[in-house]
Formats: C-alpha cells, sequence, structure tokens
C-alpha cells in the first residue's frame, strides 16, 4: 500500500476570485443576448423573451442585491478585494463543505454549466437561423 505525502502550509481559499464573478455574468450576459438574436422572429416571442431575459437578470440580481447588503454591514476590515492574481488563486486550493479541490477545478465546476448553456445556445440559434424559413 502507498502513501501519498501530506502538504503542510499550502495556501488555500474559502472564497471566489472576482474574475469567476465576472466570467458568470458575462456568460448570462452572452445567453441571454444569443437568444435575443437568434430568436427575436415573430409576434408573441418578444413576452417570451422578455419573461427569460428576466429570469435570468434575477438569477445575477439576487446574488448582487446580497453581496451588496453584506458589504454595507460588515466590518471595513473585511471588505479588502483579494490582491492576487487569478493564475495564483487558481494554484491554490479552494476549500468546499465536502472537501478541498484545487482552484482551477472550482472555477470549472462553477463556470462550465453556464458556459455550456451559452455557447450551446449560440450553436442551436445559428443552425435555427440558416435553416428555418425567415417569417415576414
Amino acid at each position: 500500500m502507498t502513501s501519498h505525502p501530506i502538504r503542510h502550509n499550502r495556501p488555500t481559499n474559502d472564497e471566489l476570485h472576482p474574475f469567476v464573478y465576472q466570467s458568470l455574468i458575462a456568460l448570462t450576459l452572452w445567453l441571454v443576448l444569443s437568444v435575443w438574436v437568434f430568436f427575436d422572429r415573430g409576434g408573441y416571442v418578444g413576452l417570451a423573451l422578455a419573461v427569460v431575459t428576466l429570469f435570468f437578470l434575477i438569477a445575477v440580481g439576487i446574488p448582487v442585491v446580497l453581496w451588496l447588503a453584506w458589504r454595507r454591514s460588515c466590518a471595513p476590515s473585511d471588505r479588502t478585494q483579494t490582491s492576487e492574481r487569478f493564475d495564483e488563486w487558481v494554484s491554490h486550493s479552494f476549500d468546499t463543505w465536502t472537501g478541498s479541490i484545487s482552484g482551477k477545478e472550482a472555477a470549472l465546476q462553477i463556470l462550465l454549466p453556464i458556459a455550456a448553456v451559452a455557447f450551446g445556445m449560440s450553436i442551436f440559434g445559428l443552425v435555427f437561423l440558416l435553416s428555418a424559413p425567415a417569417s415576414s
């Protein structure tokens, strides 16, 4: 039986890097814009697209409002932004409730679902635009 050495004094994170949050917002905007650009055809589609946009606005807005409320009520010493570059943050381990994973793995697990949906919707939209007849 082999044993793996335990690394001590390895830097860990328990907060996401601001770049991860910015990427989440950018991918959400990409998704909403691709839906509006590729699927806005005809009468009542605009209403459905407005509901989809409202859904994603709420999905992004609730965490932003919670973050703003936290910043307003926390101690000034807790408001410090991370001065660490993203490549340094990724190289550290990330603490979760179930254990520790690498920062790269944490960022990928968080960003992969919304990235897959945003890029997939763009591809579906292009196929729909090229194959569906234009409505007048």
